[in-house]
């Protein structure tokens, strides 16, 4: 019976948990439309969501591009389909591996970052501050994140995708003996418009989950700097598992027969 218990209990603790996240969810939604609008800080969080996550972005599709051309070519040369390459590492990137990467580096990058500087707010009693000001703090931290990482995550999506592309067409070319020229002209005729609105989708979805999870995890952290450790792992990692369900939900919807 208490193997029941404790199975019953960490059931209704993560239902509760969901239940607590779809209404944060649904109160930052309703902040989105309703003034005030801090614009500075929404520009703000543009460069640190989007421009400062352009390194790390890049190296990460820029490497996976180029081992998924060498895996595929290595795979290929088992059924003499070493030619598949270019179309493989498109559609690979673009349907799958760019949205995925990204979510989950905005994820490492911007979900903890969120979630330690609301954290550290929250224990250094600043977003009492904010209420004492008539400052809502949903409206002031929260939305300007999520609004962010809605818009510039699905741009840096399509930028991996291009960089991933990239990367595969480099080894492709300079080690597996590719034709440049060819390489270009069968990845462009095998990618179609709804992988391209497809990945970008994800982008969007993606980065509004991680920037929901570290808003969410850091004004519901603890005391201390435990608090805010506690917060800062929580969020990263509820982040991550909810882009990879994401994606496969969305996938599903993509692509099903």
């Amino acid at each position: 019976m208490s193997i029941l218990a404790a199975i019953g209990a960490a059931t209704l603790g993560f239902l509760a948990s969901i239940g607590r996240i779809a209404i944060f969810a649904g109160q930052t939604a309703s902040h989105l439309i309703r003034p005030p609008f801090y614009f500075k800080e929404f520009g703000l969080q543009l460069l640190q969501i989007g421009y400062f996550s352009l390194p790390v972005v890049g190296l990460t599709t820029i490497f996976t591009g180029g081992a998924l051309a060498l895996q595929i070519y290595a795979g290929g040369a088992r059924f003499n389909a070493e030619a598949v390459v270019p179309q493989i590492v498109a559609i690979g990137m673009v349907r799958e591996l760019g949205p995925v990467l990204v979510g989950l580096m905005i994820a490492a990058r911007v979900t903890s970052s969120i979630a330690a500087e609301i954290a550290t707010m929250k224990v250094t009693e600043q977003i009492d501050a904010l209420v004492t000001l008539s400052t809502h703090p949903m409206k002031f931290l929260t939305v300007p994140r999520v609004l962010a990482a809605l818009l510039v995550v699905p741009l840096l999506t399509g930028i991996g995708d291009i960089i991933g592309i990239f990367g595969g067409f480099l080894v492709a070319t300079k080690t597996l003996g590719f034709n440049e020229a060819a390489y270009l002209q069968n990845t462009a005729d095998f990618l179609q418009t709804s992988d391209i609105l497809s990945s970008l989708a994800k982008g969007a979805v993606f980065g509004t989950i991680a920037a929901l999870m570290g808003c969410y995890y850091g004004m519901n952290s603890g005391r201390g700097a435990q608090g805010v450790g506690g917060a800062t792992k929580s969020s990263v990692q509820a982040a991550a598992i909810l882009i990879l369900a994401a994606n496969f939900i969305l996938t599903g919807v993509f692509f099903s027969a």
